[in-house]
């Protein structure tokens, strides 16, 4: 365990209005891993399905083309974020809001020793410090502080993902919002934030964009075995794949936001290059 003084801070962190006066680092990654191009992933603790597939799978293709992925270590969409970094050999940062030595909470120890054997967990709190309601606001900061661009998956109307939207905006940071359905109150957050100008974010492309980095795209991805089924619609589907219709939208969605299928009209086609 290390600590980072005032000065030692990464540039984009030492900018914002407030930056800690120490930050407490524990695990592998180094504090030169605060430097690295980085995206905060956030979101609701009780997620749809739909918004941790998406949470892991934007984890999964950041991480996969460089980009740390900085998140709470909290239930749902922050978790979700972490565990998809680690299934690629990128890297994630969880920023904590309790002592640097704590793991909170506490079902995410086992995730938390995960991060730290090669990434790491930060914190302006020192070790023994117990985590309090207060502690959590006040670290968003610090996650939106350490990324040059936010995205939030799923938030309701009062949702601490806003508030680090809100310190992302007023410090000049990119904000991505993921579209949702107008009747769910877990969208009724991220909806707003569209309204009010955020970005919307229909694949990991368009954060890459943003940051001028490229997205690493593995064959298996390109040649998914459900891509030589389209153009088809989801009924077509579900009878030619033999998949039953929640595993259909869950590998649909996932293509989508690979940027390898599209639908129009109720009828799914595929969008990956021609060779």
């Amino acid at each position: 365990m290390t600590a980072l003084r005032r000065r030692e801070l990464p540039p984009l962190l030492r900018a914002i209005h407030d930056p800690p006066q120490r930050l407490y680092l524990r695990g592998a990654g180094g504090a030169e891993l605060l430097s690295r191009p980085a995206v905060a992933i956030v979101g609701a603790r009780a997620c749809s399905p739909y918004g941790s597939q998406v949470a892991r799978l934007l984890g999964r293709e950041l991480a996969a083309a460089g980009v740390v992925d900085v998140s709470g270590l909290a239930r749902g969409i922050d978790g979700e974020a972490h565990r998809g970094a680690l299934e690629t050999d990128g890297h994630t940062v969880a920023v904590l809001g309790c002592g640097i030595d704590r793991d909170y909470p506490a079902v995410h120890a086992e995730l938390a020793r995960r991060i730290a054997e090669r990434s790491l967990l930060v914190s302006e709190y020192e070790p023994g410090i117990d985590p309090a309601p207060w502690r959590f606001p006040a670290r968003n900061r610090i996650i939106a502080g350490l990324c040059a661009a936010a995205i939030v998956v799923e938030a309701r109307e009062r949702s601490g993902a806003l508030i680090t939207a809100d310190f992302a905006l007023e410090e000049g940071r990119e904000v991505f919002a993921v579209p949702g359905e107008i009747t769910s109150a877990l969208s009724a957050g991220t909806n707003g934030l569209l309204r009010l100008g955020a970005a919307p974010l229909t694949n990991a492309n368009d954060v890459l964009e943003a940051l001028g980095l490229e997205r690493a795209r593995t064959g298996a991805e390109q040649f998914h075995p459900l891509l030589e089924l389209l153009p088809a619609s989801v009924d077509e589907l579900v009878r030619k794949s033999g998949m039953s219709p929640g595993e259909l939208a869950a590998v649909l969605a996932e293509l989508e936001l690979q940027g390898l299928a599209v639908e129009g009209e109720g009828v799914f086609r595929s969008s990956r290059p021609r060779s």
